[in-house]
C-alpha cells in the first residue's frame, strides 16, 4: 500500500466514525502518524482526497468484479432483454454495496444534503450510470432486443428508477423497515413486458 491509498483509507475510517464533515486534515495526518505538512505534498485539500475516494473505491469495487472495459454489444449479444438487464442491475448493485465502496457511500449519502463536495459526487454516480444503461439500451436495440421510440430517455426513466429504488431498499435497511426483495426483479420484468423486442416476444409469459 502506497501512502496516497492509506491516506483514503484512513479518511474513509474517520469519516465513518465522525462523518465526513468532521474530518480535517489535521486529524488524517495523526492518524497516520506524518505532520500536516507531509499530507499536503499528496493532497491539497480534504475535497480534493474526497473526489480521489470515489474514483478509487469505485474501480477498486469494479475490478474486484471484472466490470472493466464492458462491450455492450458483446454482453447483449447472447442474452434476452430481461437477462441483461438484470445481469446488468445486479452487477450496478453487488459493485455499490461491497466492502470499502458501500462504507464510503453510506458516509457520502448521509452527507449529501449539507455537504457540496458529497451531494457532486452522488450527482456524478447518477450521470455515470445514466450514460452505462444509455449505452446498454442502444446495444439492446441494435440486436432487437428493446422495441421503443426514444432510447435515450427510456435508458435515463429506467436508470433513475432502479436508482430510486436502490435508496428506498437502503433507507429501509437502514431504519429498519421491510421492504420486497424482489421489487427491482419486478420492475425489470414489468420493463421487459413493455418493451421487450422479438428475442424477448418469445420468452415471456
Amino acid at each position: 500500500m502506497n501512502r496516497k491509498e492509506e491516506i483514503l483509507l484512513v479518511t474513509l475510517e474517520l469519516a465513518a466514525e465522525n462523518g465526513l464533515s468532521n474530518v480535517s486534515m489535521a486529524q488524517i495526518a495523526e492518524k497516520i502518524g506524518i505532520r500536516k505538512p507531509s499530507l499536503y505534498n499528496h493532497f491539497k485539500s480534504k475535497e480534493e482526497i474526497i473526489e480521489a475516494m470515489y474514483q478509487y473505491f469505485r474501480d477498486k469495487s469494479k475490478e474486484a468484479l471484472s466490470l472493466t472495459d464492458i462491450d455492450y454489444g458483446e454482453f447483449v449479444k447472447d442474452k434476452s432483454m430481461e437477462e441483461a438487464l438484470q445481469q446488468s442491475v445486479s452487477n450496478y448493485m453487488n459493485m455499490n454495496s461491497g466492502g470499502k465502496m458501500f462504507l464510503f457511500y453510506k458516509v457520502i449519502y448521509s452527507e449529501r444534503a449539507i455537504n457540496p463536495n458529497a451531494a457532486k459526487i452522488m450527482a456524478e454516480e447518477t450521470r455515470r450510470m445514466i450514460i452505462a444503461t444509455k449505452n446498454l439500451f442502444y446495444a439492446l436495440q441494435a440486436h432487437g432486443k428493446i422495441r421503443i421510440d426514444g432510447v435515450d430517455m427510456a435508458a435515463t426513466s429506467f436508470a433513475m428508477t432502479i436508482h430510486s429504488m436502490m435508496d428506498y431498499q437502503f433507507d429501509c435497511s437502514s431504519s429498519g423497515e421491510p421492504v420486497s426483495k424482489n421489487m427491482i426483479q419486478d420492475y425489470i420484468k414489468w420493463v421487459c413486458t413493455q418493451y421487450g423486442g422479438i428475442y424477448d416476444e418469445k420468452n415471456i409469459d
